[in-house]
C-alpha cells in the first residue's frame, strides 16, 4: 500500500497504544488484584510486587529497545515485542499457580513491554512532524487514554464470564490482533526518499552527550516524580472504591473516566504545546492531579472519587506527550529512540514504585492516606523541576513561505 499521508502514522499509533503496555499491563492490574488475592491468599503488596518488578524490567529494557529502533526501525522491534508481550499475558492463565511464577511471568512480560511503550510511536510521529508536532503527538498518544477507558472494562466483562484466567487470555488475544494490525497499517518512519538527511545532519545530541547535560537529568527527575504520583493513585482506584462500598463492576467502570481524561489531557497538551512554552504547559498539567489527590485524601465519597480520577487522568494523559516533545526540543532527534528509552525508563521506575508505595501504605496502616500524602509531595517536586528547564535548544524550524 502506498503511504500517502503522514497522519496514518498517527492513526496507527492510536490503535497500537490502545493495547500498549499501559492499558494492558498496568491499568487492568487493579481489576485482577482482588480476585488473585481471594484465590491464592496473596496480600495486595505481595501481588503488586509482580507489577513493580515487571515495570522495573521494562525500565531496564526500554533503552535497549530504543537503541534497536534507531538501528533497525520501528516495525521489526515493535512486532517482536507485541508477540512476546502477548505470549506472556496468555501464560499467566496457564502457569501462574504460585506467587513466584506470577512474578516471573510479569518480569518476562516487562521485557516485551519495552517495545510496547509509546517509544516507537513517539519516534515515528516526531520524525514525520516538526510543525504541528505537539498536536500530532497528542492525538497519537490519546490511544493510551482510549485503552484505559475500554480495556479494564473489557477485562472485567471477560472475567465475569470466564474468570480471571480467561480474562488474561482475552487480553492476550486483543493485544496481538490489534497491535499487529496497527503496526502493519501505518507505524513507520519516513523513507530515505522522503527525508534526505544522514545521521550526522539530524539536529540533536547523542545519548552520551545528553547524559552530560543538566537538562536530561531534570527531565528524568520530573517524569519519575510525576508518574510515581499519578500512576500510584490510578492503579489503586478500583480496590480503593471497592473498599468504600462500590461494586466491583462500577469500580472498574470508573477507570473509563480516567481513560476519557487521559484522552482529553493528551489532546489539550498537544494543542497547547504548539502554542505555549512547554514547561508552563507541563507545570499546570502536573498541578491539576494534585487537586485529585487532595480529594481522595479528604473524602471517602465515591462520587468525589470519580472527579479525582478525572483530574489525575488529565495530568497522566499529558505526560507521555511531554516526554517526546520536551526531548525533541531540548535534546533533539539525533538519538531520539535511545534517549527516549532512558527517559521512559525513569518514567517506568515511577510507574513501578508508585503503586507499590500505595500497597504498602494500605497493608501497614489499613488506609491509603499516607501513600496519598507522599504522592502529593512528588507532584510538587515534578512541577517545580520542569519549570527550571530554560529556553528550547532545538525550536521549530521556520519554513519560508509557510
Amino acid at each position: 500500500m502506498k503511504f500517502l499521508n503522514r497522519w496514518w502514522v498517527v492513526v496507527g499509533s492510536v490503535f497500537g497504544l490502545l493495547v500498549g503496555n499501559g492499558p494492558i499491563m498496568q491499568f487492568t492490574f487493579g481489576v485482577f488484584l482482588l480476585p488473585l488475592g481471594k484465590e491464592f491468599g496473596w496480600s495486595r503488596s505481595s501481588t503488586s510486587l509482580a507489577l513493580a518488578i515487571g515495570l522495573t524490567v521494562t525500565a531496564i529494557f526500554v533503552p535497549i529497545a530504543g537503541r534497536l529502533v534507531d538501528r533497525y526501525g520501528i516495525r521489526v522491534v515493535t512486532l517482536a515485542s507485541i508477540t512476546l508481550f502477548s505470549l506472556a499475558l496468555a501464560s499467566v492463565a496457564f502457569f501462574a499457580t504460585t506467587l513466584t511464577s506470577f512474578i516471573i511471568i510479569y518480569a518476562i512480560m516487562g521485557i516485551g513491554a519495552a517495545g510496547q511503550t509509546p517509544l516507537p510511536y513517539a519516534k515515528a510521529v516526531s520524525t514525520w512532524f516538526d510543525e504541528k508536532r505537539g498536536l500530532a503527538l497528542g492525538v497519537a498518544m490519546s490511544g493510551v487514554g482510549v485503552g484505559v477507558a475500554l480495556v479494564p472494562k473489557y477485562a472485567q466483562s471477560v472475567m465475569d464470564q470466564f474468570g480471571w484466567r480467561g480474562a488474561y487470555l482475552g487480553l492476550a488475544i486483543l493485544t496481538f490482533v490489534v497491535g499487529v494490525l496497527a503496526v502493519l497499517l501505518a507505524s513507520k518512519e519516513p523513507s530515505h526518499h522522503s527525508v534526505k538527511q544522514s545521521a550526522e545532519d539530524i539536529p540533536g545530541l547523542t545519548a552520551r552527550q545528553a547524559f552530560r547535560t543538566a537538562t536530561f537529568w531534570k527531565l528524568a527527575i520530573a517524569f519519575v516524580a510525576v508518574v510515581f504520583a499519578m500512576n500510584g493513585a490510578l492503579v489503586h482506584v478500583v480496590p480503593m472504591l471497592i473498599g468504600r462500598g462500590v461494586s466491583a463492576d462500577i469500580a472498574a467502570s470508573s477507570m473509563a473516566f480516567a481513560g476519557v481524561a487521559l484522552i482529553a489531557g493528551r489532546l489539550l497538551a498537544g494543542y497547547m504545546l504548539d502554542r505555549v512554552f512547554a514547561p508552563y504547559v507541563a507545570s499546570v498539567l502536573f498541578a491539576i492531579p494534585l487537586v485529585g489527590l487532595i480529594i481522595l485524601f479528604a473524602t471517602t465519597t465515591s462520587g468525589y472519587a470519580s472527579v479525582a480520577v478525572v483530574l489525575i487522568g488529565l495530568g497522566l494523559g499529558a505526560e507521555v506527550d511531554l516526554i517526546a516533545f520536551l526531548l525533541s526540543r531540548y535534546l533533539g532527534l539525533k538519538s531520539f529512540g535511545e534517549i527516549y528509552g532512558y527517559l521512559f525508563a525513569s518514567f517506568m521506575i515511577g510507574n513501578a514504585v508508585g503503586p507499590y508505595v500505595m500497597s504498602l501504605s494500605f497493608d501497614m496502616t489499613g488506609s491509603y492516606h499516607v501513600g496519598l500524602a507522599i504522592l502529593g509531595v512528588a507532584l510538587l517536586v515534578g512541577s517545580a523541576t520542569v519549570l527550571s528547564l530554560g529556553e528550547y535548544r532545538y525550536p521549530q524550524v521556520k519554513r519560508q513561505g509557510s
